[in-house]
């Protein structure tokens, strides 16, 4: 979508603007869609594919960043501290391979693979797939590395493949939005389809259903040198570059603002690939990003381009609640 679009729908969603009713007759028709899609998928009119090993999904009802990628590598470094040998797959957003399912490894080009897809491989070590068809990325997972559980990064609405596990994760600031379906509002599927899903995690203030996410990230890393690492304490009152190209940038500007850093933001699309110009910008200063925008940088950014990584910490309770329900589902 373009950029202008993009950030006039975001307006649209989450600013209450009346504007959005005109969209509704076309709402009315997604909405048709998603309940005749879903009809056909329990009627057996359209296939999905029963993995010989559990499925965890990890998504969200809305369109835009909620803090997925995160929340996948805690799900999966849980998994590996709990004995079992999970592999990820996700749809690859942003990567521009010839064919499809891509093995991703943490040296892999994002370019080529996906931005969140080359963190998640890269921060968990574990053996990664992308490519539109899950199904068949999971199975390349389970040939190749005996993997004997599956996460998928998204695909909640993926219903071509049957999972065991349902986990939505919601945005603590933003919510639904004006609880319209797309294109009138942010939703892909309407909002009781969370009562339905295993666990819902909150990213932001909880409610009483929810199980509250805290993102961590305290220090800036240097992204041609990622052992050169600064406290973000020191950048108290610096002022520098922050640019962000997410669903919801808007989240990074909040977390560099907790640490007093002054900075001219730069927005760019979800998924955005960067040329030299996009973070060069005539000074100095210092240039922050996000870790998803640092692994494309890589081959462009000079020595005072720094990204904040961004981790999930989850209650003791959520992690033993989500492994006593795997249970569960695996002995039937």
């Amino acid at each position: 979508m373009n950029h202008k679009v993009s950030r006039f729908f975001d307006s649209v969603w989450y600013g209450q603007r009346p504007i959005a009713t005109l969209f509704i007759p076309l709402t009315f028709l997604f909405s048709l869609m998603v309940k005749v899609r879903k009809l056909l998928f329990k009627m057996g009119v359209l296939s999905s594919t029963q993995l010989d090993v559990p499925v965890i999904i990890v998504g969200n009802i809305t369109v835009g960043g909620t803090g997925k990628t995160p929340l996948v590598i805690w799900v999966t470094e849980l998994l590996l501290k709990a004995g079992y040998h999970p592999g990820v797959i996700s749809r690859g957003y942003g990567g521009v391979a010839s064919s499809w399912p891509q093995q991703v490894r943490g040296d892999s080009d994002a370019r080529i693979v996906g931005d969140e897809a080359k963190i998640i491989a890269g921060k968990t070590g574990c053996p990664v797939a992308v490519g539109p068809d899950r199904a068949q990325s999971a199975q390349a997972l389970m040939d190749h590395h005996q993997c004997d559980i599956i996460v998928s990064d998204d695909g909640l609405q993926h219903y071509a493949l049957k999972r065991d596990i349902e986990i939505a994760l919601v945005d603590g600031e933003r919510r639904y939005g004006n609880r319209y379906l797309l294109p009138a509002g942010p939703l892909r599927e309407p909002v009781s389809r969370l009562k339905i899903v295993d666990l819902i995690v909150c990213n932001g203030l909880a409610n009483a259903n929810e199980y509250h996410m805290k993102t961590e990230g305290s220090e800036a890393v240097n992204v041609l040198d990622e052992t050169i690492i600064v406290p973000l304490d020191t950048l108290k009152g610096v002022k520098v570059h922050a640019l962000a190209g997410l669903g919801n940038p808007s989240r990074f500007f909040s977390h560099l603002r907790k640490f007093g850093i002054q900075f001219d933001s730069h927005i760019y699309p979800d998924h955005h690939t960067y040329e030299a110009e996009d973070i060069s910008f005539g000074d100095e200063k210092p240039v922050l990003m996000t870790e998803k925008d640092a692994v494309k940088c890589t081959m462009i950014a000079g020595t005072n381009h720094w990204f904040v990584p961004i981790r999930a910490q989850m209650t003791e309770k959520f992690g033993l609640g989500l492994l006593s329900l795997l249970k569960e589902k695996i002995n039937g």
